[in-house]
């Protein structure tokens, strides 16, 4: 669980990033897992292409349900808690692919927008293979208009992108991590990552977490194509407002 320091900061900074989470045995293992998948898949798919594999891969479930994981997302979203989905970012060595500036919640169709995102390091992820960027506290209040990159290579959907001035990317914060590590940001957070330089891979799994008092608005998320299969990871849902799926495997409640 975090403790009420790392609770203030990233509620005034809008993230918390270096937090360990694996053992070393464990880091092989969940690398060795997505290599196979990796593998099986191919370098294109696995670049963006693996959305909610939690419902067939038990790996990527017990990563993303993961006791001491879902303690912290606990600690700043209170404790009925839903995952909305799972999704593989993959940047591969020396290829112009980039993450542009843009808030999360711009086109996911929940209200209010209220959301964390737990960034899991397969791979070690730092400033040289592209690390995610965030622009600390910026914008959390309002939710900004998305333009259209006009940079080959963007990573996102729909190739949203927004327009931040130099002054504001002046105070841009890498996070780094470690393979095993998480970091969270809130889903107002404008963030992107680089273009990796490395002759390294930087993968990271990406989980999103409502609290259970936010609804889908009746349009469902804009321009995405996602339709939200939440499922009840901890506490208990008295809203309903979603149509709640089922566990795939069982949830995990040692640490071990």
């Amino acid at each position: 669980m975090l403790n009420e320091g790392q609770i203030q900061e990233y509620r005034r900074e809008g993230f918390l990033s270096g937090i360990p989470l694996m053992r070393h045995d464990q880091i092989q293992y969940y690398r060795d897992r997505f290599d196979a998948l990796e593998a099986r898949e191919g370098r294109d798919k696995s670049q963006v292409e693996l959305v909610d594999r939690h419902f067939e891969e038990p790996f990527i479930w017990r990563i993303a349900t993961h006791p001491g994981l879902l303690d912290c997302v606990e600690a700043v979203l209170g404790p009925n808690i839903l995952m909305l989905s799972t999704h593989f970012f993959c940047k591969y060595g020396r290829q112009e692919n980039f993450v542009a500036w843009h808030q999360d919640l711009r086109y996911w169709g929940i209200d209010p927008p209220v959301e964390v995102t737990a960034w899991y390091a397969v791979d070690d992820s730092d400033r040289e293979n592209g690390c995610m960027r965030v622009i600390p506290r910026l914008h959390r209040d309002r939710m900004l208009q998305h333009g259209k990159s006009d940079q080959q290579g963007n990573l996102l959907s729909v190739n949203q992108e927004i327009d931040v001035c130099p002054s504001e990317e002046e105070k841009a914060v890498d996070c780094l991590l470690k393979a095993g590590e998480i970091s969270l940001h809130d889903g107002m957070l404008v963030h992107g990552s680089p273009p990796n330089r490395s002759g390294r891979r930087r993968c990271g799994l990406t989980v999103r977490f409502i609290p259970t008092w936010v609804k889908p608005l009746a349009s469902g998320p804009e321009g995405t194509g996602m339709r939200w299969r939440a499922i009840l990871v901890r506490g208990a849902d008295p809203e309903g407002n979603f149509q709640l799926q089922s566990l795939p495997f069982p949830l995990e409640t040692s640490r071990g």
